[in-house]
Parts: C-alpha cells; sequence; structure tokens
C-alpha cells in the first residue's frame, strides 16, 4: 500500500516525474524528436491536409515551413549530445527548436499528432530543468561515437526517402546547390537535403578545428587559487598541484579543485577534491562530465574513504591500492627500548660529523646547484628516472616554495628533504628525498627522526611517509579476486618492485598504516587504466619495470624510502 501512495504522489505532482528523468534519458528522447522532423520533411504531405491549408496560408509559409522542420530536426539532433552532458545553453536551444519544429509540423501540412509529440517533449524538458546547470560552450562539447554513428544514419536514411519518394528527372543529374536553390526540386528533397547540410557542416567543423587541450597545464593565476583552497586544508597532498605536471580543474567559485593527469584515454585524478566537504560531489561530476566531452575514462588514484559512497552514487567501482604509513608525532619518543634504533641512528650520525638542520622556503633557491648536486648522484646511483605525479620531483620552482630538511656532512649537503606542511599543523609531510654517495650510514634513517623530532617541536600532530603499495590486502579464498592478486603480488613480486621491502623499511617507525583506494569507471579497461597510471608516475612505460638498487652500502637507507607520496 505504501507503496502504490509513493506511485499516486508522483502521478498528482507530474513536475516530479520530469525532474527525475536523466538528461541521458531526456537526451535520446530529443534526439528521436529530431529523427521525427526529419522523417516527416523527407516524405510527402497528406494531400487532404494541404487541401484545408490551402485557402488559410500562403505557398510560400508551407514551403518554408517544412524546410524549417527539417532544420530543426537537424539540430534536434546535434543539441542532443549537449543534453547528455546536462549544459544549459543546449537546454535552451533545444527548447526553442521543439517548439520552432512544432509550428513547422503544423504550418507544412497540419501535422498534428508530430506537433503533439514535440510539445509534449517540450513540456517533459521544462518539468526537468533543473538537471541542466553545467555552464559550457556547447561548440566544444564532443560526440561520442554511438552518437555520431547514429546522426549518419538518420541523415542517410533521411536523403534516401527523400529521393525515393521522388521521382523528377528534370534534377537527376544536377547539382546539389542546384536541387537546393534553384526552385526544381520537389519540397522533401530540399527539406531533406538543407538539413543533411547542416549536419555536414557542422561535422566538418569539428574535422577541421582542432580538438582543445584535454589537460592544460596550470598557469600562474590557477596556481595562486590552489594555494587559497590549500591554506584552508588540513592534508598535505594538495601540495602536489604546484608540481605543475597536472590540470586543475576549479568549482565556478574556485573554492575547490581537482587535479589530473592524462595518460592515454585514461584521465587520472589524484586524490579526492580538494576543498570544502560540501563542493566534492559537484566537482566530481563536473571531472567525470569533463572526461565524458572527451571520451576518456576517468580513475581517481590514492582517495581515502571518507568519500567512497559519493564514488559509489557516481556509478564508480573502487578497490585498495594500499596502504599510507602515518607516524603519530604526539606519541613518538626517544625514550624506551623500541626507540633504541632511532637513538643509534641519531648516535652514527653525530659520530660521523653529520648535522641536521631545517632550510627555510626563501633561502631554498640558493643551495640549489648543491641540491642539484645530491639529486643527480641519487639518480645515477639508482639507475631511474625522476618521477612525478603523485610523489614530489627535483624542479626548482617545486622545491623552492617548501622548507628543507637537510643532513650536512664535512660542510656539505649530502641527504635532504623537502617537508609540505599543512596550513593547521595537523600533518607534515616528508616528500622528495635524496641522499648523495658521500653520505654516512643510516642517513635517511636519522634525517625521518630529526624531521619527527623537529615535527614535534614546531606543533605538528602527524608525519606522512607515503604509501606502501599492495599492503594490507585480504589473501583469504573468500576475498575479491583484486585482494588475493594483491596479496600474491606483494608476496611473490619483490623481483618487480619491492612491496615487502618497503613495507618493512616504513614499519620501523611504529606508523599508523590508512587505507588507499583507487575509484574508476569501466572495470574492462581496469589493467589499461593502472598501467597508464604507472606510466604517469614512471615518467613513461619504459621505466615503469626498472628495477632499483636496493643492496645499500654498510647500512644505509637505500631505494625502500623513495615512496609514493
Amino acid at each position: 500500500m505504501e507503496g502504490m501512495a509513493e506511485i499516486s504522489a508522483a502521478i498528482r505532482r507530474p513536475t516530479s516525474v520530469g525532474s527525475r528523468l536523466t538528461p541521458a534519458v531526456l537526451s535520446w528522447l530529443t534526439f528521436l524528436a529530431g529523427l521525427v522532423l526529419l522523417l516527416s520533411g523527407a516524405l510527402p504531405a497528406s494531400t487532404q491536409r494541404l487541401e484545408w491549408l490551402d485557402p488559410l496560408l500562403p505557398p510560400v509559409i508551407v514551403h518554408s515551413s517544412r524546410f524549417v522542420g527539417s532544420v530543426a530536426g537537424a539540430l534536434l539532433l546535434l543539441l542532443s549530445q549537449g543534453l547528455s552532458r546536462r549544459v544549459d545553453t543546449a537546454y535552451y536551444l533545444t527548447l526553442g527548436a521543439l517548439v520552432a519544429g512544432a509550428a513547422a509540423s503544423l504550418l507544412k501540412g497540419l501535422d498534428v499528432e508530430e506537433a503533439m509529440f514535440l510539445i509534449a517533449v517540450a513540456l517533459v524538458m521544462r518539468r526537468a530543468r533543473g538537471a541542466f546547470t553545467r555552464r559550457a560552450v556547447l561548440l566544444n562539447v564532443r560526440f561520442s561515437r554511438v552518437r555520431v554513428v547514429a546522426m549518419i544514419a538518420a541523415g542517410v536514411a533521411t536523403v534516401w526517402l527523400g529521393l525515393l519518394a521522388t521521382e523528377h528527372a528534370v534534377y537527376a543529374d544536377q547539382p546539389w546547390w542546384w536541387i537546393e536553390f534553384g526552385g526544381v526540386a520537389s519540397l522533401p528533397l530540399r527539406a531533406s537535403l538543407g538539413a543533411a547540410l547542416l549536419l555536414l557542416l557542422y561535422g566538418a567543423r569539428h574535422l577541421v578545428v582542432p580538438a582543445s587541450h584535454q589537460a592544460p597545464l596550470p598557469d600562474a593565476d590557477e596556481l595562486q587559487a590552489a594555494q587559497r583552497v590549500i591554506a584552508n586544508q588540513s592534508a598535505t597532498f594538495p601540495y602536489l598541484a604546484f608540481l605543475g605536471d597536472k590540470a586543475l580543474l576549479f568549482n565556478d567559485s574556485r573554492t575547490a579543485f581537482v587535479m589530473y593527469a592524462v595518460s592515454g584515454r585514461t584521465w587520472a585524478a589524484l586524490g579526492d577534491p580538494v576543498g570544502p566537504a560540501d563542493e566534492v560531489r559537484a566537482l566530481l561530476r563536473r571531472f567525470l562530465e569533463r572526461c565524458d566531452d572527451f571520451s576518456g575514462t576517468p580513475v581517481f588514484y590514492e582517495v581515502t574513504d571518507d568519500h567512497l559512497h559519493l564514488y559509489v552514487d557516481l556509478g564508480l567501482s573502487f578497490l585498495k591500492l594500499g596502504e599510507r604509513a602515518v607516524v603519530d608525532l604526539d606519541s613518538f619518543s626517544l625514550a624506551g627500548p623500541r626507540a633504541a634504533r632511532f637513538r643509534q641512528a641519531l648516535n652514527r650520525i653525530d659520530k660521523a660529523g653529520g648535522t641536521f638542520r631545517v632550510i627555510d622556503a626563501a633561502d631554498v633557491p640558493g643551495y640549489m646547484p648543491e641540491l642539484r648536486r645530491v639529486s643527480d648522484d641519487w639518480l645515477q646511483d639508482k639507475a631511474g628516472a625522476e618521477k612525478k605525479f603523485s610523489m614530489g620531483s627535483f624542479d626548482p620552482s617545486y622545491l623552492a616554495r617548501f622548507p628543507l630538511a637537510v643532513i650536512e656532512h664535512r660542510g656539505a649537503i649530502v641527504a635532504f628533504a623537502n617537508l609540505l606542511l599543512s596550513p593547521s599543523k595537523e600533518e607534515l609531510c616528508v616528500d622528495l628525498m635524496r641522499y648523495s654517495r658521500e653520505a654516512p650510514s643510516s642517513v635517511m634513517e636519522a634525517l625521518f627522526v630529526h624531521v619527527f623530532i623537529w615535527g614535534q617541536s614546531q606543533g605538528y600532530h602527524r608525519c606522512v611517509l607515503g604509501m606502501a603499495p599492495l599492503s594490507g590486502f585480504e589473501s583469504s579464498p573468500i576475498a575479491p579476486l583484486w585482494s588475493r592478486l594483491g596479496s600474491f603480488l606483494y608476496a611473490h613480486g619483490e623481483g618487480v618492485y619491492h612491496f615487502r621491502g618497503l613495507r618493512a623499511y616504513k614499519e620501523k617507525f611504529n606508523p599508523v598504516w590508512e587505507p588507499r583506494y583507487l575509484a574508476y569507471a569501466r572495470r574492462w579497461r581496469l589493467a589499461r587504466m593502472l598501467a597508464d597510471v604507472a606510466a604517469l608516475i614512471a615518467g613513461g612505460y619504459g621505466h615503469i619495470f626498472v628495477k632499483r638498487n636496493t643492496s645499500g652500502v654498510g647500512g644505509r637507507a637505500d631505494g625502500y624510502q623513495r615512496h609514493l607520496a
């Protein structure tokens, strides 16, 4: 009974019906309306109805109405794609085309049934106004393959019907412009050719005009806007926007953004949207619409469990990527037996003559030549390329934004790490880490401990050490396939990547492990999406499976600390 009451209430409130129809359904309904107009324009009108119109309207209105109706039909085919993208301009133009098509249907041959159908579609559209809120340039809306095929089929069918319905040999060998403008062709054929010409010109425009850049890198104004957003956040990962290798998609008020990069057809967003919690859903939808515009496959890399329900609501699936190590600075201490190895690392550095300090961001540019020397030495020793996308890379403009933790030996910097500091002092993150061959033993372990102590003294509560990929997976036979596969790779994939070694290295600092996930669409492309994201991080497909030299020298911290930020 309760269900029947809800149905009755919906019937009594017709506005709710239209508002619940998705733009995709309304898009194809509009496409159908356009097809009806095209087919109607290609076929001769009823002789009896034309006789009724003859004393009421001059012939020029009847003739031009057929042409207007066919052009309106072609417009509806084109506008339907904009409706599926929720573009407000497409909504208004569609209403106008439906009304014009209905009027043309009545004037060209008293096609009352056709006009009523078009008006009904317009009324449904009117009641669904709230679904079309996206402001976008209509001409930049990209057409899906299905839509293109459907439009081509509609155009071919329309012209074919027009030719089939007319048998005037006088223009059989005439060019199309003579049929259209010479006045010798039948009205149905002229109307069909007019609509086909509109579709042809629009298609030519998309072939000639180059598509806009899919992932424009941020300019100075966008980075400044991102800085204002980050200033109100407690997390440190948004600072990776300043690497400059990811596009920034803002909301209208520029109070939130998504950072993303494109690899092949994969549009990879890094983390959750940055900004107020009440802006996350709308920004996720905007990113998905942008991907749809360019037939891209969306994926959100390293998202938290805070917004998983929103990804599911938007039709995305998710899987666990691994866990992030976070050291609780409020409880960190050098006292007690558990901290013995930390004290030993500090003592070794002290005995070797190493000293620790933090260089202010304003002073970092003056040390850039030294930092470059250490970084080049590290890259050469590890036989690897610069990583990016989800972690810091050696870029002078990027490093100059943050304070730098360094270990100096005999007056020269031998190890460094830039520190990402949240404005609220909720957390700090050890981002890019490098050391040279001349660095003392256990230099990075000592650097970490010094950073923990420094962070405590500055009032920070957490220190982020980055990801341990594929860790924390359930290997039970009843676990999902991805969890079992991830557990297998974690246990047996050391020849490809040091999954267990990286986890073990970070485990030394007694961190709390926080899960991170991948939210994605189109499950059949999961393998390709993971490969594309790996290529973004590695700096290209050729660097994905480059094995690091992790032998270490005399207990030195090895390549394990090269984390996924």
